[in-house]
């Protein structure tokens, strides 16, 4: 298995570097601020949690709080998992084997590309930067092979953010169910469009052999409980999902299952909060890329919390990132952390996380260190 790039990076300086300025999450709350929110039943019983075992599909009041996050979906078509992650793993190794092929969107998360590529072979189809991260749908059929059997988005995308409309979802599930396909769609940073005229449908709720998966780490911001999920039509394939994960996590924590219950029946409050500080620091990455205009190319991302501009300096995305982190202990993730093995990717861009209180804090750094390499504060 290759490294997972990201992760690698991460384990040298999520913790290490002072500006965590890359975080893809929105910021977290405390455990005392979560049960703050609770009913005191739900309150009692999270104090009182048995710490045995749970059930593999994950809690049962827990499935019915995710399953009335979808329009159509019953307790029965959710499956959950510890993170996202482990719920992409799961789902790359039950539906592919060595003789199929699969599609991915590029950029992408990293182990949308690479759990495939372990499997099988794939083809990379390109968002278009010069199209505002446009994934054109005609790509996907010129894409498709006899043996195709999995088309993967990732929808709003990280790192680009950008969304799908409704016009070319209906055309990419037209396709889809054409040929006979799974439509696995990454749709953790769901319900961070602050335009929700941008936000797509779940495709679980509308496509019979879609995927969706989310989790309570992004949009939440929730990482630390690990509780993630799958959501589909095919009961079938979420038993044998079920039935892989008994080699994986077995089931989740039954702690971190109530606390995601309590977060769940105060979404509408977490997620007031969390998009009410998107918003300002959208604000301040709009004053801060206005003030160099010769050094970034940049336009705010359709939804996520993370934007993916472009760096124009002489010195590279490369060395602009690396400089950063290891002298002025801003983290940032470069280009070569998003490089495909299928197509060629943009090479000068980096993300920049906007979930986080204080980014103001490592922006004024950035502006130092700008004005002092480049001499002007080009605003």
């Amino acid at each position: 298995m290759r490294n997972f790039e990201l992760e690698v990076h991460f384990s040298k300086w999520e913790f290490a570097a002072r500006y965590h300025m890359t975080a893809s999450d929105v910021e977290s709350i405390s455990l005392k601020e979560l049960t703050a929110m609770a009913s005191p039943k739900d309150r009692q019983g999270f104090e009182n949690q048995w710490l045995g075992y749970t059930h593999t599909w994950g809690a049962p009041d827990l499935r019915h709080a995710i399953a009335g996050t979808y329009r159509t979906m019953t307790d029965e078509n959710i499956l959950c998992f510890s993170g996202a992650e482990e719920g992409i793993y799961t789902s790359m190794r039950v539906l592919l084997d060595k003789t199929d092929h699969a599609i991915v969107v590029v950029p992408n998360y990293q182990a949308a590309e690479t759990l495939p590529l372990d499997i099988c072979a794939v083809t990379g189809v390109p968002l278009r930067p010069d199209e505002n991260w446009r994934l054109d749908i005609d790509d996907i059929a010129a894409a498709i092979r006899p043996n195709t059997r999995l088309v993967s988005i990732n929808v709003p995308n990280n790192p680009t953010g950008a969304t799908l409309p409704e016009n070319d979802l209906n055309a990419l599930i037209s396709i889809c169910r054409a040929h006979n396909l799974y439509l696995f769609s990454d749709e953790v940073y769901r319900l961070l469009e602050l335009d929700e005229g941008k936000r797509m449908m779940q495709v679980a709720d509308i496509y019979e052999k879609g995927i969706s998966l989310n989790v309570m780490s992004k949009a939440y911001g929730l990482p630390g409980l690990r509780i993630g999920w799958t959501a589909s039509q095919d009961k079938a394939l979420l038993l044998r999902l079920e039935r892989y994960k008994h080699y994986l996590s077995i089931c989740n924590s039954a702690p971190s299952e109530q606390l995601a219950l309590i977060a769940l029946k105060n979404r509408d409050k977490i997620l007031h909060r969390n998009r009410a500080l998107l918003r300002k620091n959208l604000e301040e990455l709009e004053r801060f890329f206005s003030d160099f205009p010769g050094l970034f190319e940049w336009s705010p991302p359709d939804g996520g919390c993370i934007a993916y501009p472009r760096y124009l300096g002489p010195d590279g995305v490369e060395d602009f990132c690396r400089t950063l982190v290891d002298e002025y202990g801003v983290l940032l993730l470069p280009a070569s952390i998003y490089r495909s093995e299928l197509m060629d990717a943009p090479a000068d861009r980096f993300r920049i996380g906007f979930g986080r209180r204080h980014i103001r804090e490592g922006l004024d750094v950035m502006r130092t260190f700008l004005e002092k390499r480049h001499g002007i504060n080009e605003g």
